[in-house]
C-alpha cells in the first residue's frame, strides 16, 4: 500500500511539474492584417444600424473599424469625397470608437 501511494505522489508531481514548464511557451497572437480589397458583407462586423441608410452604415463601420485599428477598418475616399451619408457614418463611427479603442 505505501508503494502504490508513493507512485502516485511521484506521478502527481511529475504530472504537475509538466504543466508548469509548458504553461511560460505561448506564442504571441498574429497581429491582423488588412485585406487589400472590400470585405464581403458576411465578414463585416456587425453593428446595429437599423432605420439609417446603407451607405451611412457602411461608413459608420469603416470608421468605428478605423478607430479601433482592427484589420477592417478603412475609408473609402471616394464615398467619403462624394456621399454625405458615408461621410456623416464615418465621422461618426470613428469619434464614437475612437474614445472605446483606448
Amino acid at each position: 500500500m505505501r508503494l502504490i501511494g508513493k507512485i502516485t505522489a511521484i506521478l502527481s508531481l511529475l504530472t504537475l511539474s509538466g504543466c508548469t514548464l509548458i504553461a511560460p511557451i505561448q506564442s504571441q497572437p498574429e497581429k491582423e492584417v488588412r485585406p487589400s480589397a472590400p470585405l464581403p458583407p458576411s465578414t463585416r462586423p456587425a453593428y446595429n444600424l437599423s432605420g439609417y441608410p446603407p451607405t451611412m452604415k457602411e461608413g459608420y463601420i469603416d470608421g468605428c473599424e478605423t478607430a479601433k485599428k482592427t484589420r477592417y477598418g478603412q475609408k473609402n475616399k471616394h464615398l467619403y469625397a462624394t456621399d454625405e451619408q458615408y461621410r456623416l457614418g464615418w465621422d461618426d463611427g470613428f469619434d464614437l470608437c475612437q474614445g472605446k479603442a483606448n
